[in-house]
Formats: C-alpha cells, structure tokens, sequence
C-alpha cells in the first residue's frame, strides 16, 4: 500500500470543496482512494465559529448529540459526548489550526464524500474510486491520537473473515476488518496534526477494498451501545441533554 500525503495552501471559509481538493491531487488512477481532513470540509462549509463569540461549553451543548454526564476532564473544556454515533471528546469541536475560531465538524459528511466522489470520477474519467474524510480520534488508556474515519463513498467499509479459515483451518466466526479506520488511521499518520499543511491524501494498492459505487454503508460500522463489547462500562455512564438513540446504529 502506498500513501502519499498532498501539500496544499490553507483553505478559506466557503471555498469549494470540489474545486479545492482537485487543484492540489496528482493524476488519479483506478482503485485509488483520496482521502481529506473533515477541518477541510468544515472550513469550506463555513463551519466556524469566532471563539470571541461564544463559549467552546455552549458550543459543545449545542452540537453533541449527548453529553456523558460527570465526564469533564481537568482540562474543563473538554468533555466526553456523542456525536453523529461517534463517543467523541466535545462533539469533534477543534481550536487548532483554525485561526481564532471553534471548527465544527461538517454538517453532513456523507454527502460531501459522495459529492466529491461523483465530481472526481466524471472529471478523471475513471470508475473504481474510494473517497475517505478523516479526523483524529482518542483511545481509551492511550496517549496521543490516531485517524478515524467520519465518512466515506465508493468502497465497503469492512473485510469480512467470516467463513474463512484460520490457520489451522477451523473457520473464523466473527472477525472483520474495519477498512475506513485502518485508512483513516494510515493517512492521519503521513499528513500530522501541525502545521504541515498536508490536509490531503492519496491511497493506492491497498489490500482488502471493494469498490462498488452504492457502497458506503455508514450502518453497517455502527454498533448500539446496548450491543457493544464495552456495554457494561457504557451501562454505567449516564447520558445528559441526548439527542440520539440506538436506531441510530447498526442493530442486526
């Protein structure tokens, strides 16, 4: 697998998305997938906020879907929330790199993917492409941060092992691969979280993608919280102001 992260000028408030992300990629080939920070697709749609105007905590209020009651760090602006099936540390907002201004996360993601998919395909005249929007992501226990997938168009977003052998043959029963967050994680990696103005991306050979242009299945990723491995710590959390709910999830 090759990744090669794409070096471009700093995005304005209400650029287009399409034209911008087009002007800076290399030729495209077949079965490639362009991948693209969600601070871009916030900016150019003008997802900003002068910090001068309102607090990061009733920001926070206003874009979680739900905030994990009694969550707040010793850092106070930060506190642990839902947002878009996400358990995201305040509802994706972002101070870094975003000259005196809150970034909100994108208002719909998938259909900027999508948007950008059908723009890049008719433009460069080819049919296999992955569109993958990235943001970075905590884990729990663990320092720093790795790449999350948001969005994504054109492409399955898990490997199934189901059915297949292990090693000495005994058929596996559960085991996927999640392919949009093993990209998004690869490609956050090569494009940093400074000032390294590589906000773009481009992914080539990589192993375990079907691409099929009715793939993106946003479902299919998700789990109820009622269904996930980590249930019984979730259980003993409580869940202040929510807007959501488990029909949100994948629940079959």
């Amino acid at each position: 697998m090759r990744i090669e992260p794409i070096k471009t000028c700093r995005v304005n408030a209400f650029q287009d998305l399409n034209q911008f992300v087009d002007a800076y990629l290399p030729a495209i080939s077949e079965e490639s997938v362009v991948v693209v920070t969600s601070k871009v697709v916030s900016i150019c749609e003008g997802r900003t906020v002068p910090k001068h105007s309102v607090t990061k905590e009733k920001l926070i209020q206003q874009e979680a879907d739900a905030i994990i009651a009694n969550s707040q760090s010793s850092n106070e602006h930060i506190v642990l929330t839902l947002k878009n099936n996400l358990l995201i540390p305040s509802a994706g907002i972002d101070e870094s790199n975003g000259n005196d201004a809150y970034v909100l996360y994108p208002k719909d993601c998938f259909t900027s993917a999508k948007q950008l998919w059908s723009f890049l395909r008719t433009k460069h005249h080819i049919q296999k492409l992955g569109i993958l929007i990235t943001d970075s992501h905590t884990t729990p226990l663990r320092k720093g941060v790795t790449g999350i997938a948001l969005a994504w168009w054109g492409f399955a977003p898990l490997f199934s092992y189901i059915g297949k052998p292990d090693l000495y043959g005994h058929p596996l029963r559960v085991t996927c691969i999640n392919v949009v967050d093993a990209l998004a994680t690869s490609a956050v990696f090569v494009m940093g979280e400074g000032n390294e103005c590589t906000p773009l991306a481009m992914i080539e050979n990589a192993p375990h993608i079907t691409f099929n242009e009715n793939l993106h299945a946003y479902r299919e990723v998700c789990i109820a919280p009622e269904k996930d491995l980590y249930q019984p710590l979730l259980k003993l959390l409580s869940l202040k102001s929510s807007k959501t709910s488990s029909q949100n999830f994948e629940t079959s």
